[in-house]
Protein backbone atom coordinates (compact mmCIF):
# COMPACT_ATOMS: atom_id res chain seq x y z
CA UNK A 1 0.00 0.00 0.00
CA UNK A 2 1.76 3.48 -0.90
CA UNK A 3 1.89 6.45 1.23
CA UNK A 4 -0.75 8.20 -0.16
CA UNK A 5 -3.05 5.66 0.62
CA UNK A 6 -2.16 5.73 3.97
CA UNK A 7 -2.30 9.12 4.39
CA UNK A 8 -6.21 9.07 3.31
CA UNK A 9 -7.14 6.19 5.47
CA UNK A 10 -5.72 7.86 8.44
CA UNK A 11 -7.38 11.13 7.71
CA UNK A 12 -10.98 8.77 7.19
CA UNK A 13 -9.87 7.10 10.43
CA UNK A 14 -9.79 10.40 11.90
CA UNK A 15 -12.32 11.97 11.17
CA UNK A 16 -14.43 8.52 12.00
CA UNK A 17 -12.73 8.71 15.66
CA UNK A 18 -13.88 12.88 16.37
CA UNK A 19 -17.39 11.82 14.74
CA UNK A 20 -17.17 9.03 17.34
CA UNK A 21 -15.78 10.90 20.15
CA UNK A 22 -18.65 13.35 19.52
CA UNK A 23 -21.05 10.72 20.74
CA UNK A 24 -19.02 9.61 23.34
CA UNK A 25 -18.52 13.31 24.92
CA UNK A 26 -22.32 13.00 24.89
CA UNK A 27 -22.82 10.23 27.59
CA UNK A 28 -19.12 10.90 29.40
CA UNK A 29 -20.60 14.35 30.05
CA UNK A 30 -24.09 13.95 30.71
CA UNK A 31 -24.21 14.09 34.33
CA UNK A 32 -21.34 16.39 34.68
CA UNK A 33 -23.75 19.19 31.57
CA UNK A 34 -27.35 18.43 32.42
CA UNK A 35 -27.66 21.06 34.37
CA UNK A 36 -25.76 23.53 31.50
CA UNK A 37 -28.30 25.25 29.08
CA UNK A 38 -27.75 24.07 25.12
CA UNK A 39 -24.70 26.29 24.63
CA UNK A 40 -22.64 25.41 27.24
CA UNK A 41 -23.34 21.69 26.19
CA UNK A 42 -22.29 22.40 23.31
CA UNK A 43 -19.34 24.50 24.06
CA UNK A 44 -18.15 20.89 25.73
CA UNK A 45 -19.05 18.75 22.65
CA UNK A 46 -17.16 21.20 20.38
CA UNK A 47 -14.04 21.22 22.82
CA UNK A 48 -13.58 17.65 22.82
CA UNK A 49 -14.27 17.08 19.45
CA UNK A 50 -11.93 19.98 18.35
CA UNK A 51 -9.05 18.64 20.38
CA UNK A 52 -9.43 14.69 19.14
CA UNK A 53 -9.19 16.39 15.53
CA UNK A 54 -6.45 18.72 16.44
CA UNK A 55 -4.55 16.01 17.86
CA UNK A 56 -5.08 14.28 14.60
CA UNK A 57 -3.53 16.67 12.78
CA UNK A 58 -0.38 17.12 15.14
CA UNK A 59 0.16 13.73 14.84
CA UNK A 60 -0.31 13.44 10.77
CA UNK A 61 2.31 16.37 9.98
CA UNK A 62 5.13 14.68 11.08
CA UNK A 63 5.82 15.03 14.70
CA UNK A 64 4.60 12.84 17.32
CA UNK A 65 5.58 16.22 19.78
CA UNK A 66 2.46 17.87 17.40
CA UNK A 67 -0.05 16.00 18.99
CA UNK A 68 -0.30 17.53 22.21
CA UNK A 69 0.14 20.62 21.15
CA UNK A 70 -2.79 20.16 18.41
CA UNK A 71 -5.27 18.62 20.52
CA UNK A 72 -4.64 21.59 23.26
CA UNK A 73 -4.90 24.09 19.96
CA UNK A 74 -8.38 22.51 18.46
CA UNK A 75 -9.60 22.86 21.54
CA UNK A 76 -10.08 26.34 22.09
CA UNK A 77 -10.77 26.27 18.33
CA UNK A 78 -13.64 23.79 18.54
CA UNK A 79 -15.38 25.92 21.34
CA UNK A 80 -18.04 28.47 20.30
CA UNK A 81 -18.15 32.15 21.07
CA UNK A 82 -21.01 31.36 23.17
CA UNK A 83 -19.12 28.63 25.59
CA UNK A 84 -16.34 31.29 26.25
CA UNK A 85 -18.64 33.60 27.57
CA UNK A 86 -20.54 30.82 29.27
CA UNK A 87 -17.51 29.70 30.78
CA UNK A 88 -16.32 33.65 32.06
CA UNK A 89 -20.54 33.77 33.42
CA UNK A 90 -20.01 30.47 35.10
CA UNK A 91 -17.24 31.77 37.31
CA UNK A 92 -18.85 35.09 38.41
CA UNK A 93 -22.07 32.99 39.49
CA UNK A 94 -19.81 30.93 41.47
CA UNK A 95 -18.40 33.83 43.14
CA UNK A 96 -21.63 35.57 43.79
CA UNK A 97 -23.00 32.29 45.19
CA UNK A 98 -19.98 31.87 47.24
CA UNK A 99 -20.33 35.62 48.77
CA UNK A 100 -23.93 35.44 49.13
CA UNK A 101 -24.97 32.32 50.74
CA UNK A 102 -28.63 31.43 49.72
CA UNK A 103 -29.09 33.39 46.95
CA UNK A 104 -30.45 31.94 43.76
CA UNK A 105 -29.45 32.24 40.31
CA UNK A 106 -30.91 31.83 37.02
CA UNK A 107 -29.16 31.59 33.98
CA UNK A 108 -30.71 33.47 30.69
CA UNK A 109 -28.39 32.27 27.35
CA UNK A 110 -24.74 31.68 28.24
CA UNK A 111 -24.85 35.68 28.62
CA UNK A 112 -26.92 36.67 31.41
CA UNK A 113 -27.44 36.24 35.12
CA UNK A 114 -30.74 37.07 37.33
CA UNK A 115 -30.03 37.18 40.46
CA UNK A 116 -32.87 36.10 42.84
CA UNK A 117 -32.71 36.34 46.22
CA UNK A 118 -34.06 34.79 49.43
CA UNK A 119 -35.76 36.99 52.55
CA UNK A 120 -32.42 36.26 54.04
CA UNK A 121 -30.47 37.30 51.25
CA UNK A 122 -32.24 39.60 49.45
CA UNK A 123 -32.34 43.52 49.03
CA UNK A 124 -35.82 44.63 50.86
CA UNK A 125 -37.63 47.70 52.10
CA UNK A 126 -39.82 48.39 54.20
CA UNK A 127 -43.31 49.72 53.41
CA UNK A 128 -43.78 52.71 51.55
CA UNK A 129 -39.72 53.32 52.43
CA UNK A 130 -36.56 53.97 49.44
CA UNK A 131 -34.01 53.25 52.08
CA UNK A 132 -32.19 50.12 52.13
CA UNK A 133 -31.65 47.68 55.51
CA UNK A 134 -28.69 46.77 57.17
CA UNK A 135 -29.50 43.14 55.41
CA UNK A 136 -29.78 45.15 51.98
CA UNK A 137 -26.79 46.79 52.56
CA UNK A 138 -24.45 43.89 53.46
CA UNK A 139 -25.88 41.81 50.78
CA UNK A 140 -24.69 44.56 48.55
CA UNK A 141 -21.32 45.17 50.14
CA UNK A 142 -20.52 41.45 48.99
CA UNK A 143 -22.56 41.89 45.86
CA UNK A 144 -20.05 44.96 44.83
CA UNK A 145 -16.84 42.76 45.28
CA UNK A 146 -17.98 40.55 42.54
CA UNK A 147 -18.96 43.41 40.38
CA UNK A 148 -15.81 44.87 40.67
CA UNK A 149 -13.34 41.53 39.81
CA UNK A 150 -15.68 40.81 37.19
CA UNK A 151 -15.88 43.85 35.32
CA UNK A 152 -16.56 42.91 31.93
CA UNK A 153 -20.67 42.78 32.32
CA UNK A 154 -23.24 45.43 32.31
CA UNK A 155 -25.48 45.39 35.48
CA UNK A 156 -29.28 46.09 35.36
CA UNK A 157 -31.12 47.33 38.70
CA UNK A 158 -34.96 46.61 38.70
CA UNK A 159 -36.45 48.59 41.67
CA UNK A 160 -40.44 46.53 42.52
CA UNK A 161 -42.67 47.03 45.08
CA UNK A 162 -45.88 45.83 46.59
CA UNK A 163 -49.52 46.53 45.41
CA UNK A 164 -50.27 48.87 48.42
CA UNK A 165 -51.31 52.33 46.70
CA UNK A 166 -51.91 53.32 43.38
CA UNK A 167 -50.13 52.50 40.59
CA UNK A 168 -48.38 55.62 39.56
CA UNK A 169 -47.15 56.25 43.16
CA UNK A 170 -46.00 52.77 43.29
CA UNK A 171 -44.10 53.28 39.36
CA UNK A 172 -42.47 56.23 41.16
CA UNK A 173 -41.34 54.24 44.45
CA UNK A 174 -40.21 51.54 42.29
CA UNK A 175 -37.66 53.82 40.49
CA UNK A 176 -36.40 55.49 43.76
CA UNK A 177 -35.63 52.28 45.02
CA UNK A 178 -33.46 51.67 42.61
CA UNK A 179 -31.82 54.48 42.05
CA UNK A 180 -31.20 54.12 45.59
CA UNK A 181 -28.90 51.01 45.13
CA UNK A 182 -27.58 52.38 41.45
CA UNK A 183 -26.13 55.07 43.68
CA UNK A 184 -24.81 52.95 46.21
CA UNK A 185 -22.83 51.09 43.44
CA UNK A 186 -21.07 54.03 42.18
CA UNK A 187 -20.41 55.41 45.77
CA UNK A 188 -18.36 51.47 46.04
CA UNK A 189 -16.77 52.23 42.89
CA UNK A 190 -18.85 50.77 39.98
CA UNK A 191 -18.52 52.44 37.03
CA UNK A 192 -21.47 54.11 36.08
CA UNK A 193 -21.27 53.34 32.77
CA UNK A 194 -21.81 49.95 32.90
CA UNK A 195 -24.89 50.77 35.51
CA UNK A 196 -28.71 50.46 34.15
CA UNK A 197 -31.14 51.60 36.01
CA UNK A 198 -35.00 50.15 35.78
CA UNK A 199 -38.32 50.36 37.18
CA UNK A 200 -41.54 48.16 37.06
CA UNK A 201 -43.99 49.65 40.05
CA UNK A 202 -46.40 46.51 41.24
CA UNK A 203 -46.33 44.97 38.07
CA UNK A 204 -43.99 42.30 38.73
CA UNK A 205 -45.38 40.33 41.93
CA UNK A 206 -42.75 37.40 43.41
CA UNK A 207 -45.23 36.69 45.73
CA UNK A 208 -48.62 36.89 46.70
CA UNK A 209 -49.59 40.71 47.68
CA UNK A 210 -52.85 38.84 49.91
CA UNK A 211 -50.51 38.55 52.80
CA UNK A 212 -48.02 40.53 54.81
CA UNK A 213 -45.26 38.13 54.26
CA UNK A 214 -45.87 38.57 50.21
CA UNK A 215 -45.70 42.18 50.60
CA UNK A 216 -42.36 42.48 52.30
CA UNK A 217 -41.01 40.05 49.28
CA UNK A 218 -42.14 41.90 46.45
CA UNK A 219 -40.72 45.36 47.91
CA UNK A 220 -37.50 44.84 46.53
CA UNK A 221 -34.71 45.43 44.05
CA UNK A 222 -33.05 42.97 41.77
CA UNK A 223 -29.87 42.86 39.31
CA UNK A 224 -29.63 41.38 36.33
CA UNK A 225 -25.67 40.68 35.10
CA UNK A 226 -25.10 40.56 31.30
CA UNK A 227 -21.74 40.27 29.20
CA UNK A 228 -20.89 43.21 27.78
CA UNK A 229 -19.62 43.62 24.00
CA UNK A 230 -15.92 43.81 25.44
CA UNK A 231 -16.35 40.27 26.45
CA UNK A 232 -18.10 39.06 23.65
CA UNK A 233 -15.19 40.72 21.16
CA UNK A 234 -12.51 38.78 24.03
CA UNK A 235 -14.24 35.81 22.87
CA UNK A 236 -13.95 36.23 19.64
CA UNK A 237 -10.03 37.26 19.89
CA UNK A 238 -9.51 33.94 21.78
CA UNK A 239 -10.90 31.77 18.77
CA UNK A 240 -9.52 33.88 16.06
CA UNK A 241 -5.78 33.37 17.41
CA UNK A 242 -6.66 29.97 18.22
CA UNK A 243 -7.42 29.48 14.77
CA UNK A 244 -4.34 31.43 13.54
CA UNK A 245 -1.92 29.19 15.39
CA UNK A 246 -3.66 26.11 14.05
CA UNK A 247 -3.38 27.43 10.62
CA UNK A 248 0.48 28.55 11.16
CA UNK A 249 1.83 25.32 12.43
CA UNK A 250 -0.48 23.54 9.51
CA UNK A 251 1.46 25.80 7.09
CA UNK A 252 4.69 25.06 8.26
CA UNK A 253 4.79 21.25 8.80
CA UNK A 254 2.72 20.51 5.63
Amino acid sequence: MNYTNIQNRTIALGLMVVLGMGQISCNATKTATQNANKTQKGAVIGGVAGAVLGGIIGDKVGNKNNTVLGGVIGGVAGTTIGGIIGRNMDKQAQKIEEEIPGVELKRIGEDEIDIVFDENSGVHFASNSDQLDSNSLNTLDHLVKVLQEFNQTDVFIEGHTDSVGNDTYNMSLSEKRAIKVTDFFKQQGVSPLRLKTMWSGETKPRATNDTKEGRAQNRRVEVHIKATEAMKKAAEREIQEANNITQQQSNTTM
